[in-house]
């Protein structure tokens, strides 16, 4: 009879190089997303690679379900080859007691191909004109901006965005969207709470 022998697993080599795919090609969130993961030293020697995933929700999305959704779509389109994926997507939420009845918000979705780890980034209210263009005229955040004049950039979300316009730059949009990675993470860092 021939005995069976087990395949021991596999030690886990420490320093082996994690690969973490962005769903993005988005500067601001791009540099978001690697300022987030750099503060933590179990990824200081992260390969990040950038793609371009299909949110599979309206440019703008006008909804918390539809932001989650395009994040999480996001993150599942770009996991390939990869340690996690990392999909995010903001837009605009109602919300109740605000001038217009909105905010923005975004969410970061952390993907490792089995689980799902959510953050969210503070929230701010647009100005009016933004919030009306966008709800009863279609339009995204970045022509409305340019629309009203509070830019010149055709593409503001590339930029500093809305959020660094009117916080005169103290928080720029790249500062905005790294909030909602490190809350993402932290169901990461401590996954035993968690899973």
């Amino acid at each position: 009879m021939k005995k069976t022998i087990k395949n021991k697993p596999k030690k886990i080599n420490k320093s082996r190089q994690i690969t973490i795919n962005i769903g993005t090609k988005n500067p601001s969130k791009i540099l978001a997303v690697k300022e987030a993961f750099l503060l933590y030293k179990e990824f200081k020697n992260a390969k990040f690679k950038y793609l371009n995933a299909n949110s599979g929700v309206s440019e703008q999305p006008k909804s918390l379900r539809e932001i989650i959704k395009g994040a999480k779509n996001r993150a599942i389109n770009s996991f390939k080859d990869c340690n996690y994926s990392i999909g995010m997507e903001s837009g605009i939420m109602s919300v109740p007691e605000l001038n217009t009845g909105y905010m923005d918000l975004c969410i970061c979705v952390i993907y490792d191909g089995k689980n799902f780890f959510y953050g969210a980034g503070p929230g701010f209210e647009f100005p009016k004109k933004v919030t009306e263009d966008i709800i009863k005229r279609n339009m995204n955040a970045s022509e409305s901006a340019l629309k009203n004049k509070l830019t010149k950039s055709q593409y503001v979300g590339h930029d500093e965005g809305i959020v660094g316009i009117l916080t005169r730059g103290i928080i720029n949009r790249k500062e905005y969207h790294k909030y909602s990675v490190i809350m993402a993470l932290i169901q990461v860092l401590n996954k035993k709470h968690y899973f």
